[in-house]
């Protein structure tokens, strides 16, 4: 049974970046761990801060990977504890973000069991350009486009 994408209209130009992104993520695992936010800091600033409580800085690695923003964590077992009863489990997690074209990484910091990652959006622009239309037979020259994998 094959899916109809909602990308298949011939209006919806060079939007299959777009779709592969949304299969992205819907492919990834809706587990909930470990808890975040993500928050509008200025019209230009968010910030995505994960509890991660009981982590070290070493503990944890941010990459990005193309437009996924991948925060892996694991924490490290101690050979020498002895539980009587072991409540808080040493796990790992990974968390994908997918990020738009232009969104940038700032930086992260750790505070308190907190990650934060802050991003940056990229400035909109606002151009509106006239498209000149030509005449055919008017003797103008009409450029043509061509991918780079073409030859003249």
């Amino acid at each position: 049974m094959s899916t109809m994408s909602v990308f298949n209209s011939p209006l919806l130009l060079g939007f299959d970046r777009f779709e592969h992104m949304l299969d992205q993520l819907a492919k990834s695992n809706g587990e909930g761990y470990p808890p975040y936010n993500i928050e509008q800091v200025s019209d230009a600033d968010i910030r995505i801060t994960l509890a991660v409580a009981g982590f070290f800085k070493e503990d944890l690695q941010i990459t990005l990977e193309q437009n996924q923003l991948i925060i892996h964590g694991k924490q490290s077992e101690d050979a020498g504890r002895i539980y009587l009863h072991r409540g808080i489990a040493a796990r790992q997690f990974q968390r994908k973000f997918v990020l738009a074209e232009g969104v940038t990484v700032a930086g992260a910091e750790m505070d308190n069991g907190l990650l934060h990652i802050d991003l940056l959006l990229p400035i909109q622009k606002k151009d509106v350009k006239q498209i000149e239309i030509n005449m055919k037979g008017s003797g103008q020259n009409i450029k043509t486009i061509s991918s780079p994998n073409n030859v003249d």
